[in-house]
């Protein structure tokens, strides 16, 4: 027995030596020193020896195996660190090449219009208020001198929900609110922007859902040539610092007395183009003096307070100022039109 287990020794340490990856030498441990090894085979046979020669062979046993695992641990360090190196020659990173282009994206164009109005309006004082777009019959109507059956309500086709609620159909009721809530004693300054909607049919100019920032300022003392000055710094600051701005008398039922904005024609410097209908102006908002009424539902007090209001679509200002023709680009997730304005900085006008 003690040359079996001599020449099992033997035959092992050298299998080990031989033994070229993890799995190799896995096996071998397997082989000679598990359960059905060869090592174990021979250590049952043990109790057939005598008294005298179970220690002797029981030590050499111990001996043997002792040997093999330290060989076999030893190897697999060898082996591990060999597979360690083989695979960092096969991962290494030539950091000398140059990368790999990351396609990164960008801000959709109205985002970047609408963050563009908003610092600008900021900078002027104004705060950004937000409200509801599931708006009620009240807010959106009533308290804006709109009241029921009013005919000036078939200008604004609309979602309702029920006889009381309505999907916005403009951003108005946020002032509404905002002045309600300052309990008509306090001076308000606000923009809101926000998604609004009315049933109407999408086509180059019209969309069911747009966008629309809306502005207004109550304080006492507030006149109509302080809504011209804003609104002539915001043409400048939109659409160039050469634009000419003008006011035409019109109707709004909140505003009195209300005017549309237009601005002189970039493409004709005036003169009359197709873009322009002939006429050398563009028309870009609508705005006017808050109606007594308005602030009256709000809580103000019509003969001590005075304001202003007006509203835009960015959609608009956006088709203006970079020359789309068709608002449904806007909506329509096509990214070879948006990637176009990732980084929007002039307009083509």
């Amino acid at each position: 027995m003690k040359e079996q287990l001599e020449a099992i020794q033997a035959e092992a340490l050298d299998n080990v030596k031989q033994a070229n990856n993890l799995k190799e030498l896995q096996d071998i441990k397997v082989t000679y020193l598990g359960k059905k090894g060869s090592l174990t085979s021979v250590l049952r046979g043990m109790g057939k020896l005598s008294k005298e020669e179970r220690p002797v062979v029981g030590e050499i046993a111990n001996k043997v195996r002792e040997s093999i695992t330290n060989e076999i641990e030893h190897k697999s360090e060898i082996l591990e660190e060999a597979a360690l190196d083989e695979k960092l020659q096969q991962e290494a990173l030539d950091v000398t090449l140059p990368g790999r282009p990351v396609q990164v994206g960008g801000p959709h164009l109205l985002t970047q219009i609408v963050e563009e109005i908003e610092d600008l309006f900021i900078g002027l004082g104004f705060e950004v208020r937000e409200g509801p777009e599931v708006e009620t019959d009240y807010y959106n109507f009533e308290a804006l001198n709109l009241p029921k059956g009013h005919p000036a309500r078939d200008m604004q086709d609309t979602f309702y929900i029920t006889n009381e609620l309505l999907l916005r159909t403009h951003t108005s009721p946020v002032q509404a609110r905002t002045m309600r809530q300052f309990n008509g004693d306090q001076t308000v300054k606000m923009i809101c922007p926000g998604k609004v909607y009315r049933r109407d049919t999408d086509d180059a100019t019209h969309s069911h859902q747009f966008t629309q920032i809306e502005g207004l300022y109550v304080d006492k003392n507030v006149r109509m040539s302080d809504l011209k000055g804003i609104l002539d710094k915001f043409a400048k600051k939109m659409f160039g610092d050469d634009r000419k701005t003008r006011l035409r008398p019109s109707f709004f039922p909140f505003t009195e007395p209300s005017v549309e904005m237009d601005i002189s024609c970039k493409v004709c410097n005036g003169s009359g183009c197709s873009v322009c209908k002939k006429s050398g102006w563009i028309e870009i908002l609508g705005g006017g003096m808050v109606h007594p009424r308005v602030l009256e539902m709000a809580g103000y007090d019509s003969k001590e307070y005075t304001g202003f209001a007006f509203g835009m679509g960015p959609e608009r200002i956006a088709m203006l100022k970079y020359g789309v023709d068709d608002i449904r680009n806007f909506y329509t997730n096509d990214v070879r039109f948006l990637k176009q304005y990732h980084h929007a900085k002039g307009g083509t006008l």
